[in-house]
């Protein structure tokens, strides 16, 4: 069984935190619309992310490393935004959903950022390859409710 780096292991711990903050920023979206349709895609998306993270966080304990608990102060910042975009915009579902469609393209950088690191155990690989796939179709779903609007 490989080991991970401390490197690996913070890498592993920043996506942890990326999917709290997702998930949370979700919640937020889904509180933010009127339209049930995308009120139910957002909790839906909330959901998955926080799956990501139970995934995430065992496979960091599998390998004895640390689990950092919680979300970023940026993401906490951007929720606030949503917020405030959500206030002064005259179409709150356009707006949420350009954030989704900004966060999911971000989340999928950081994936493969760390997919890059050579040293991941097949195991984690499978797993970050898997939620990775799992965003880059949700943002082509996301983009076409953009257009559906």
């Amino acid at each position: 069984m490989a080991t991970y780096t401390e490197e690996v292991g913070s890498k592993l711990n920043n996506l942890l935190e990326k999917n709290y903050d997702a998930e949370k920023g979700y919640k937020k979206a889904a509180e933010n619309v009127n339209h049930l349709g995308l009120k139910n895609y957002f909790n839906r998306k909330a959901e998955q992310r926080r799956t990501f993270g139970h995934d995430l966080k065992s496979e960091i304990k599998t390998f004895g490393q640390e689990v950092d608990k919680g979300g970023s102060i940026t993401g906490s910042a951007h929720r606030t935004w949503m917020d405030v975009k959500s206030w002064l915009s005259q179409d709150n579902e356009e707006s949420m959903l350009e954030e989704a469609i900004r966060g999911e393209k971000a989340s999928v950088d950081e994936y493969q950022d760390v997919l890059m690191e050579t040293s991941l155990p097949s195991s984690t690989k499978s797993i970050l390859l898997s939620q990775k796939k799992n965003i880059e179709t949700d943002l082509s779903e996301v983009k076409s409710l953009e257009n559906l609007k």
